[in-house]
């Protein structure tokens, strides 16, 4: 049974504030550590007194996400596929399982990783919880709502997926890391919450994972045309990934075992979120438009009464300021590609 080695200890980062944490001077395993929401999840728990576990096994992760982390005291990182069977050193008191391909490009090149991940990765980090005695947060996703025929969506609604869709190693994989976990909490007693990720976005985005806001501003940044599948009219509702973080947090806290739905119920068509971009970045790109994806949600929003209600959580950064910090992220971060003009853009 393989253990996860601590690395040297590193001077800590100063905490993020002063007032009183529940993960302070706790533990807690993050796996999917070095992906978008993960890397932040990492951050925001160090910088509120907790010691952390992050765990990947990279591959659509990346250690650049976390490389500011590594120098922090009570962080460690252990390269690691959590599909074959683990388990950490110590006491544990958080365990959140965010390991998982999440863009359709990445879950389209890795379909099985991604239900192995779903399947026996939710098993794997479930046990470790279940044996440590920690609670167990599922970061699950809208996707397991499918196309769906109820608007906003709530955590009533069964959903309108396709069980053999090109969508389905990720919407099915979901709903049966969701099935494992409400099974461990029924039959095990097991402190387990489950959370619905709708569409998210900031920076550390990586620009070719195809989702729209890191595909536009790289697009506009380089001067290309921006893409828009079908005609632009099927809407997300976008969350800044600071909320999404104190959502996630405010659901480990809680006693609420969900599901409950984390995202923005501010719907913007991607059309409306194209032009939004050009016109952040003062580029003159032309939008042109390409074939919408098999099984691709005409209408994507949350109801978030839930949250509200039982977590005491909603978003409160506006689209414009969270779409300012990420395009100020990728200006700095984005691969160099030359523009139309004859210049170079991130």
């Amino acid at each position: 049974m393989p253990h996860l080695q601590a690395e040297q200890p590193h001077p800590k980062e100063p905490a993020a504030t002063a007032a009183p944490s529940a993960f302070a001077h706790r533990t807690a395993v993050v796996t999917g550590a070095a992906g978008f929401i993960g890397s932040h999840l990492c951050e925001r728990l160090l910088n509120l007194g907790a010691n952390v576990v992050g765990i990947d096994n990279l591959l659509t992760g990346r250690l650049d996400n976390l490389a500011h982390l590594r120098s922090a005291d009570g962080f460690r990182f252990q390269a690691y596929d959590v599909t074959r069977h683990f388990t950490v050193p110590g006491p544990v008191d958080f365990v959140f399982h965010l390991a998982s391909p999440a863009s359709p490009l990445d879950y389209a090149r890795y379909p099985l990783a991604t239900l192995k991940v779903g399947a026996i990765g939710t098993l794997n980090a479930l046990e470790l919880a279940d044996a440590k005695r920690a609670r167990f947060l599922l970061a699950s996703t809208s996707e397991v709502y499918g196309d769906p025929l109820v608007h906003p969506q709530t955590e009533q609604y069964w959903g309108n997926v396709n069980p053999v869709g090109p969508r389905s190693v990720y919407d099915e994989a979901k709903r049966y890391a969701e099935a494992l976990t409400s099974c461990f909490h029924r039959s095990g007693g097991t402190r387990t919450r489950i959370v619905r990720i709708f569409n998210t976005y900031g920076p550390r985005m990586r620009a070719d994972d195809g989702r729209a806001v890191p595909a536009f501003i790289q697009q506009a940044l380089a001067g290309e045309p921006l893409t828009v599948a079908g005609d632009g009219s099927q809407t997300r509702s976008l969350c800044f990934v600071a909320d999404t973080v104190d959502g996630l947090l405010a659901a480990a806290e809680s006693e609420h075992a969900g599901p409950v739905n984390l995202g923005n119920p501010n719907e913007i068509t991607m059309l409306q979120l194209a032009e939004e971009i050009r016109a952040m970045t003062g580029s003159a790109s032309a939008i042109t438009f390409v074939p919408l994806p098999a099984d691709d949600p005409k209408r994507r929003c949350p109801d978030i009464t839930t949250a509200r209600t039982r977590l005491g959580w909603e978003p409160t950064t506006d689209l414009r300021d969270g779409l300012r910090k990420t395009l100020d992220w990728a200006e700095r971060h984005f691969p160099a590609r030359p523009t139309v003009a004859g210049r170079t853009a991130p």
